[in-house]
């Protein structure tokens, strides 16, 4: 008798994880299936290369693109050497205790912190305390906080993949710890901590609130060229949409181009992921264990 409830409770819990699968799926693959339907017949060449006219009415999104490009280049620049470097002195070289947990928690912490407040806090450091201003530099700085728990906890738990032995073999022969670092672990964990950073990336280049305090224009066409691009404002696809889908004086007319511009940004978000698992592949393959 027990056995045979037993077997009830596991078919009930089984189907009730495949509801909530099916559910999931259908729910993104409508959202997806709506932006496409409507948004595909907007986005071509011109859509993509052209700058808006008539009041956002007309013309494309390319400063938007551009303006995106360099807030997310800025963002990895920043992000990306500094949450690797903490996490290899968290995991490598700190001494293990109270303190180091202290700190991890506080990192995870964080990565839980609506981006709202990221965008407060950058605009109060890098926009009044730095005096950067309203700039790409400002934006991609903030950006670079929000993602910085991302990238510090994903290449802290890509390390701890990498088998002890591995350090204490290199060890073993003379190498300097960095030497074992550098050679042994490295190159191990490099496919975890590249695809949880463009993760963090990709969730970043969506977001709209960090950059809404930072920089961000609502029409902004003309970019300098670099490095004085970095001091400008800018514009970009998440604010852009933003914008286009509820702020617009003539929202039912520029809908089409709301759903073009999400369907661009849902395409680069989706591209920045596939290449994360592109190179996780990759670099699998190549430092393959035996």
């Amino acid at each position: 008798m027990k056995i045979e409830v037993r077997k009830i409770e596991q078919e009930l819990g089984f189907l009730l994880l495949r509801i909530a699968v099916v559910a999931v799926l259908f729910i993104v693959f409508y959202i997806i299936w709506d932006i496409l339907s409507k948004g595909s017949g907007v986005v071509s060449w011109e859509f993509l290369t052209a700058k808006p006219r008539k009041g956002m009415t007309e013309g494309g999104i390319w400063p938007a693109i551009v303006g995106t490009f360099w807030v997310s280049l800025v963002t990895v620049v920043f992000s990306v050497p500094v949450g690797v470097f903490t996490a290899i002195y968290l995991n490598e070289y700190a001494i293990q205790g109270r303190l180091v947990r202290v700190i991890r928690l506080a990192i995870r912490n964080l990565s839980g912190v609506p981006s709202i407040v990221h965008g407060l806090f950058g605009f109060a450091l890098f926009v009044l305390m730095l005096n950067l201003g309203l700039s790409i530099l400002s934006a991609g700085l903030t950006l670079g906080l929000l993602t910085l728990p991302w990238t510090i906890t994903a290449s802290e738990e890509a390390l701890k993949t990498v088998p002890l032995s591995y350090r204490e073999g290199s060890l073993a022969l003379g190498a300097t710890k960095w030497q074992t670092i550098r050679t042994n672990v490295l190159p191990y964990a490099l496919p975890g901590m590249l695809t949880g950073t463009i993760l963090g990336l990709a969730r970043a280049a969506g977001e709209t609130a960090p950059i809404l305090f930072t920089g961000v224009a609502f029409f902004w066409p003309h970019l300098e060229s670099f490095p004085k691009v970095l001091d400008s404002q800018f514009m970009a696809l998440p604010y852009h949409l933003f914008i286009m889908a509820t702020q617009h004086h003539e929202i039912v007319k520029v809908r089409p181009l709301a759903y073009g511009t999400a369907l661009v940004l849902v395409l680069l978000v989706l591209l920045m992921n596939l290449s994360a698992t592109w190179i996780r592949y990759r670099f699998r393959k190549k430092y393959k264990r035996v």
